[in-house]
């Protein structure tokens, strides 16, 4: 029912909230595809630390992904996975306290680890940060972000959560709404509830569902966002032949593309965004 068409009920919704989103981000400049930094620019720093923030905007990178967990005291924090282990010193801090998941810990005893040693000692000391203190250094560099919602199962209400952590950080005003944020997860119903709860936010699902499932996939996604070794240029043509909840054609951003060839391949299909490690590298790639 979303193909090229908007279903004649939501059409006085639509004609709204369409007038917050400006044309594709990737193309409304006439280049090639925007180049997303995954998780910060985080080749070169710490992954979802505020210093790989840093780096993407040294590198005069616009877009920058995250991944957001819950704590046990209830706080959102940004880590990619859901324990602490392979990016902290969380075992010799809180050595009796395995699988040391992040739903575990409090807040504070999050703060108290080293999330950049691991890295490299030029980064010792960093630390996870909240969303709130993540959000805000995108900010500072007026950039905009990539959100992805990690195991909502999890974490129930995770949604509506960092829906309220964006609103009350300024990040859910008419400017960012229109163009520098979106929202994903690798749970369609994750996804959905965004959308349900805050329609105008832009939203992503990450994952290749069958070309069949797109016109579900199209009632409350904006993007369709898989792993760049699952997509063609007909896929990609596919998934754009469908008009999304904000009637605008859908999107693909696709990860984790980290060299030239396969930048400039995948730019070929027709990709609106590429979600790299090493941001200078793609975009060199596919705007050379």
């Amino acid at each position: 029912m979303h193909a090229r068409a908007v279903a004649a009920s939501t059409t006085a919704f639509l004609g709204t909230v369409t007038l917050l989103f400006p044309a594709s981000p990737a193309r409304a400049a006439g280049g090639g595809p925007v180049v997303i930094a995954h998780r910060g620019a985080s080749a070169y720093a710490p992954e979802n630390t505020l210093a790989a923030v840093d780096k993407a905007a040294e590198l005069g990178i616009r877009w920058v992904e995250n991944d957001v967990q819950r704590t046990r005291d209830g706080e959102l924090v940004v880590l990619h996975d859901d324990n602490l282990r392979r990016t902290t010193d969380v075992e010799e801090v809180f050595p009796d306290r395995a699988p040391w998941k992040v739903k575990d810990f409090t807040t504070a005893e999050i703060a108290r680890l080293d999330a950049g040693s691991w890295f490299g000692p030029a980064y010792a000391g960093a630390r996870v940060p909240t969303l709130e203190q993540f959000v805000n250094r995108v900010e500072r560099h007026h950039q905009k972000l990539l959100l992805e919602i990690k195991n909502p199962e999890l974490y129930p209400g995770i949604e509506r959560q960092t829906l309220k952590v964006l609103s009350n950080e300024g990040w859910l005003d008419r400017s960012h709404l229109a163009g520098r944020l979106i929202v994903q997860s690798f749970s369609g119903d994750s996804v959905r509830t965004v959308h349900e709860l805050k329609p105008a936010v832009k939203t992503g699902f990450l994952g290749t569902p069958p070309v069949s499932d797109l016109p579900g996939y199209a009632g409350f996604a904006d993007q369709i966002n898989p792993s760049y070794g699952s997509i063609s240029t007909a896929y990609v043509a596919s998934v754009q032949a469908f008009t999304g909840p904000h009637g605008r054609p859908l999107e693909v951003f696709t990860w984790t593309v980290d060299d030239a060839a396969t930048a400039q391949r995948v730019a070929g299909y027709g990709v609106d965004g590429i979600i790299t490690n090493r941001p200078d590298v793609v975009r060199e790639a596919v705007d050379g």
